[in-house]
């Protein structure tokens, strides 16, 4: 092996320090070989007797690190070096270094807690933080203090936060690599935001390639459908174009990264995947988009979705290193200098972001039901533990207790997240085990049988399709059907895919809602959007599996075609009758319903005729407190109770207070009623007297009374709804003899007197009485006596006997 490479000048204090210590980080810049020499450095130690596992972040790394390692000793992949990633495999008994993804790795250690055989395991970039870099972390951890304190830990990052790690680690060294420092030079050029981002990469590439005469060139996008786009837009530049992502074949993926074999310069578009661990021969030219595209947990909805984003400065810094890896390069920026300050600092660890249902699952099966008692660098959130807790219960992976079932171990088995596990094994149990495998890796893949959204058209195409990546994909789901097989095998049936895709998201089943096709409600009370051009939109019911978007709203990106007798035989244990009464406005009214459910889908309805007596009353009563007391049918004489009530201060007859207390004295009157009309009118009159009381009465009618009683003896009834306020009418002669304005209420509200003529003609109206008899008095009552001369004109009427009799009546009176 080369010894020019930077790391080698820290290897002695790294291999001193592992023979005295179980552990130690390293620290190494891009380029400075970390990831081909340290881990091929340690096999020669007299402690290392075993296996050397080096961890990577991506198979496509970890591919073409093993493809590296075992070039510089002399060997192809599958000799002393082997790889191992999800769709691939080159190991043999003479393996010693084996590069592994991390969730290959948490699966090893799952099923071997000891790790026999291994001696130590090397965690390449875990500044990149995935959750199977911080679990797998957090169980060799575990495992060395339990079980293995000879098995040797190291973590290995460009940009690593070695104090954070080494306290992680027992205080372990940190060991820093100056690395090998290539002049870089960053031009920011900017972009215009309303122009498509392909157009102003494809612009920028062509500047580039005219302003730098040598050196292939590395561009970042966010996503393949960019990096197809940005292609398009290249056609004909006269570069050798190559894609570089994880839907790609490994023989595409290697041939982006070598040498061109013609020597023409190559333009390679690639997502993050060539952020880090990959040097790419060639390349001192980097365009950076500046956008990334990240999975985002939306915990309100309760899926995983891709959201694009500003990238962060650390992977801005790691994209442009790509430039400068083995000689001077230059870095283009699609953003002005000034904006990089606003960018967030550091990709955010994905354990504080994601689904933690597959790290609860893994963690019961290690033994620990608490995930915080194990070693973390960010313990998991307990928000989204207990809610992974509760979709663990409901899949019957763990039991109340939190403790994992049979069937949550043989979920946890198998090396797919816990939905997609329950559908592989309840469908093996259905005899679907190959549909269901088929079904697991197209969600899994994307690009295998194209991008159709319906997975049974994709499927059907995968079928038909050749090639390493279509054919190591078939591999990896015969591997799973033969997990999950029962020993039978059902008849093929038209909606096997929707079927099984209903197995693994149960809440996702859903039924259209518009006749079009474009809206849809799922099982789970989510909104679904769907192309109404798809032939999916003139199905009835779709088995969901992909979304994206928001809750209310999302985007299905795949589902499946199922019948209503497939989802009501498969999920006939959650089907529920819903009765349901309701107040209807219009009628004053209940509207009783009876519904067949499965959870937020309605199958049927109908009129329910024997509603249940309490239910209707709780909608009468819901009807009332929605729509106001004046729903009710008064009586005259109730509505002047309550209105006393308000002027004299008695605050049990107010609105508030009733409202606040429907269910004591409204709820026993509407027993077997089905309208409000129907309620007897004394009864609410009888029902307000008793809420008062005998003293509410007696308050009440001193301070409200129900007539105004005369200083002539008569009784006159107060308006108490009048416009102005309190109104009373009678003769002005009754009134003879009082000097002081008669009030009413709590407040002492003057009364209205509505002033008549014995003939009960109006004559003057007032709310100052003393003020009348002082000032107009005079010429009304010059007016009367030559209307009405036998009845009393007194000039000072205050004074006056008040009388309702003329004057002779009044002599034949008096003894």
């Amino acid at each position: 092996m080369s010894a020019t490479l930077p790391v080698h000048d820290i290897l002695p204090h790294l291999l001193s320090s592992l023979r005295d210590r179980n552990s130690a980080v390293l620290v190494a810049p891009p380029g400075a070989g970390k990831t081909t020499a340290v881990a091929p450095a340690l096999l020669n130690e007299p402690w290392c007797t075993g296996q050397v596992l080096l961890l990577s972040p991506r198979r496509l790394a970890a591919r073409a690190a093993a493809e590296r390692i075992a070039e510089l000793m002399g060997g192809v992949p599958g000799g002393v070096v082997g790889y191992a990633t999800r769709m691939d495999s080159r190991q043999s008994a003479a393996t010693r270094l084996l590069v592994l993804t991390e969730g290959i790795f948490v699966r090893r250690i799952q099923d071997d807690p000891e790790l026999a055989g291994v001696s130590a395991v090397l965690f390449d970039e875990v500044h990149e933080r995935s959750l199977d870099s911080d679990f797998g972390l957090a169980l060799a951890l575990d495992a060395q203090a339990a079980l293995r304190p000879d098995l040797r830990i190291v973590p290995m990052s460009a940009t690593l936060d070695g104090a954070r790690f080494a306290a992680l680690l027992d205080d372990a060294p940190v060991l820093e690599s100056e690395g090998r420092i290539q002049p870089l030079e960053l031009r920011h050029i900017g972009r215009a935001a309303e122009k498509w981002i392909e157009d102003e990469m494809a612009g920028a590439v062509r500047r580039a390639l005219a302003e730098e005469a040598d050196g292939d060139l590395l561009a970042f996008l966010p996503g393949v459908a960019e990096i197809e786009r940005t292609a398009e837009r290249l056609e004909g530049i006269g570069v050798e174009l190559h894609r570089l992502h994880g839907s790609l074949d490994p023989a595409a993926q290697r041939a982006a990264i070598r040498p061109s074999r013609e020597g023409k310069r190559k333009v390679i578009l690639a997502t993050s995947i060539a952020e880090t661990s990959l040097t790419i021969d060639g390349v001192r030219i980097v365009i950076d988009s500046g956008l990334a595209r990240r999975p985002r947990y939306d915990r309100a909805a309760g899926v995983t979705r891709l959201v694009t984003e500003r990238a962060s400065q650390a992977a801005a810094t790691q994209r442009a290193g790509r430039a400068a890896r083995q000689r001077p390069g230059v870095a283009y920026r699609l953003w002005e200098a000034a904006a990089t300050a606003g960018m967030p600092p550091f990709d955010p660890p994905e354990i504080l972001e994601s689904d933690l249902s597959s790290l609860l699952l893994d963690c019961a099966l290690w033994g620990v039901s608490d995930p915080a008692s194990l070693r973390w660098l960010d313990p998991p959130p307990r928000p989204a533990l207990d809610e992974a807790r509760k979709r663990l219960t409901v899949l019957e992976a763990l039991d109340e207790d939190g403790r994992i079932t049979p069937h949550g171990k043989a979920l946890a088995r198998l090396p797919v997240e816990p939905r997609i596990g329950h559908m592989l094994v309840r469908a093996g149990e259905l005899g679907l085990a190959e549909v269901a495998a088929e079904i697991a890796v197209l969600l899994g893949e994307r690009g295998i049988g194209g991008q159709d959204v319906d997975l049974s058209q994709r499927r059907l195409r995968w079928r038909r399709e050749s090639g390493k990546r279509a054919d190591a994909a078939k591999a990896m789901a015969r591997r799973w059907a033969k997990l999950v097989a029962s020993g039978h095998k059902a008849a093929a049936g038209e909606h096997d895919a929707g079927l099984c895709l209903a197995l693994a998201f149960p809440d996702r089943v859903a039924k259209r809602r518009s006749a079009d096709g474009a809206e849809w409600t799922s099982v789970g009370g989510r909104g679904f959007r769907l192309d109404p051009l798809s032939p999916l939109a003139r199905e009835e019911w779709l088995a969901v599996g992909e979304v994206q978007g928001s809750a209310a709203g999302a985007r299905i990106l795949s589902a499946a075609p199922i019948s209503e007798t497939e989802v009501l035989r498969l999920f006939s244990a959650r089907l529920k009758e819903h009765r349901t009464v309701r107040f209807r406005a219009a009628t004053g009214g209940i509207e009783a319903l009876r519904e067949r459910r499965l959870g937020a889908v309605r199958l049927t309805s109908g009129s329910d005729d024997r509603p249940d007596p309490d239910a209707v009353v709780a909608a009468l009563l819901d009807g009332v407190r929605q729509g106001g007391l004046d729903l009710l049918p008064w009586s005259d004489a109730a509505r002047s109770l309550r209105m006393r009530a308000g002027f004299a201060g008695v605050e049990a007859l107010s609105d508030t207070a009733l409202l606040a207390t429907l269910e004591d004295w409204l709820a026993p009157l509407l027993a077997g009623k089905r309208r409000l009309s129907d309620i007897d009118r004394s009864q609410l009159s009888g029902v307000l007297e008793g809420i008062i009381g005998w003293d509410g009465k007696q308050q009440l009618d001193r301070l409200a009374p129900p007539a105004f009683q005369s200083p002539a003896g008569s009784s006159h009834e107060i308006d108490y709804t009048a416009e102005g306020g309190p109104r009373v009418e009678l003769r002005v002669q009754a009134l003879f003899g009082l000097a002081e304005h008669p009030v009413v209420g709590s407040e002492r509200i003057p009364l209205v007197l509505s002033l008549t003529s014995p003939a009960g003609r109006p004559i003057q109206t007032t709310r100052d009485l003393p003020g009348f008899w002082a000032g107009s008095w005079s010429a009304v009552a010059k007016e009367m006596r030559g209307r009405y001369p036998r009845h009393p004109w007194p000039d000072d009427p205050a004074g006056a006997a008040a009388t309702l009799r003329t004057k002779r009546a009044d002599a034949r009176a008096k003894p």
